[in-house]
């Protein structure tokens, strides 16, 4: 589980009330992640198209924000899972550090019947009132609309990759398995068990043999929340599963903890962070996607 990091200022933090407020998808902050550090990133939007769009789910407009180079014609397509945030800046420059390199990137609020998740500024509640309560059946149906969008504004969806943040790990893992269209996954430190329940009935390992593209899963050794032998019974159900699942591998970052891409957060540890992102670049490559 990640610690609440509303706390007070600490040396090292910039604090500006103005950053943070959410007046749209892919802007601001959450509440929860105040303040945020100095070190965070800002990718610039020089030669992109980017900004909020609604995808249709059948009745339902689902908010999500977009990135791609500005005139590209069939750019592969990658869909960036949000930890339990939601879509705020730093996910969205996830999506515009993507774009710089040729991909349609869509990042969709997948929170977004259940609640504003950027308003909470206490993670249990959060968890308690928002995301427990997200079926994985319509975030899969979600993101199946995501990529049918894609292909409606040119993006190259037989070139689809999927990468997730903690809980969009999770998800990542759990559409490698679920879609036949997604050709490779990349997933930053997602939970690989847990307790089933009827919105959740199940998790990676459960889903391990049925993966349908190979998945790449980035790790900390120091996460608290997710042990390594969970990792460990992750490669052991990989190994016994489909070509695509023994496809599949980990890198673990011994010294990281959770979150250690996060850069807006005192998680992040900026070595483990670059060279997970060449990795993700890599195996997206190496698996047909770029």
């Amino acid at each position: 589980m990640l610690k609440n990091d509303v706390d007070s200022l600490a040396p090292g933090r910039d604090f500006n009330r103005r950053d943070f407020v959410r007046t749209a998808v892919g802007s601001g902050f959450a509440a929860a992640v105040l303040p945020v550090t100095a070190q965070t990133i800002k990718t610039d939007a020089q030669g992109l198209e980017l900004g909020e769009v609604v995808i249709p789910v059948g009745d339902f407009k689902l908010p999500a924000y977009r990135a791609q180079p500005a005139g590209a014609r069939n750019p592969p397509v990658v869909l960036v899972i949000s930890e339990i945030f939601g879509v705020h800046e730093h996910i969205a420059d996830v999506a515009r550090r993507f774009a710089k390199q040729g991909y349609l990137a869509i990042a969709p609020e997948l929170f977004v019947r259940q609640g504003d998740a950027g308003s909470y500024g206490e993670i249990a509640k959060l968890q308690a009132e928002v995301i427990m309560k997200v079926p994985d059946e319509q975030v899969m149906r979600d993101l199946d609309a995501c990529v049918a969008w894609a292909g409606t504004q040119g993006g190259d969806v037989a070139r689809l990759g999927v990468t997730g943040f903690c809980w969009g790990g999770r998800i990542t893992w759990l559409y490698a398995a679920h879609s036949p269209a997604v050709k490779a996954g990349v997933a930053w430190y997602g939970r690989l068990v847990g307790n089933s329940t009827a919105l959740q009935p199940r998790h990676p390992l459960e889903v391990a043999d049925q993966l349908q593209a190979p998945v790449l899963g980035l790790y900390g050794g120091q996460d608290q929340g997710i042990p390594l032998d969970t990792v460990d019974k992750m490669k052991a159900a990989l190994a016994q599963g489909s070509a695509a699942a023994r496809r599949s591998g980990f890198h673990i970052y011994p010294e990281a903890p959770h979150a250690f891409h996060a850069d807006y957060r005192p998680s992040y540890r900026k070595e483990a962070a670059e060279d997970g992102w060449k990795r993700c670049l890599a195996w997206f490559k190496a698996q047909g996607v770029a």
